[in-house]
């Protein structure tokens, strides 16, 4: 293998790694032993794990937005964007706000 204008052997490649994982510490020093920690499958813990609720990502919106396409003047575009982060949010409020007034 080379790594620059060096050529590396898989020996020293094998060296390099032992010493970056030497220097690493397990992060519960408890469970330092694969051994120690608890077996997830057993009764008792696959029923806290089945109870506890799964949430990832954003959380869902009561209104979510669509995903669309619109063609704007180029003039509207650059005014809402010198307003910097959240010309988009500014847009559809400008849009709301003349759907009110209708």
């Amino acid at each position: 293998m080379t790594l620059g204008s060096e050529a590396v052997t898989d020996r020293d490649d094998v060296g390099m790694r032992k010493e970056t994982n030497a220097s690493r510490q397990p992060m519960n020093q408890d469970c330092a032993d694969g051994d120690e920690a608890p077996d997830l499958s057993a009764p008792e813990w696959r029923r806290i794990v089945d109870a506890t609720p799964v949430t990832r990502g954003r959380p869902k919106s009561a209104r979510p937005k669509i995903s669309t396409t619109i063609r704007l003047d180029a003039d509207i575009v650059a005014h809402f964007r010198t307003g910097g982060p959240g010309w988009q949010s500014r847009i559809n409020q400008a849009l709301r706000a003349g759907m009110a007034r209708r």
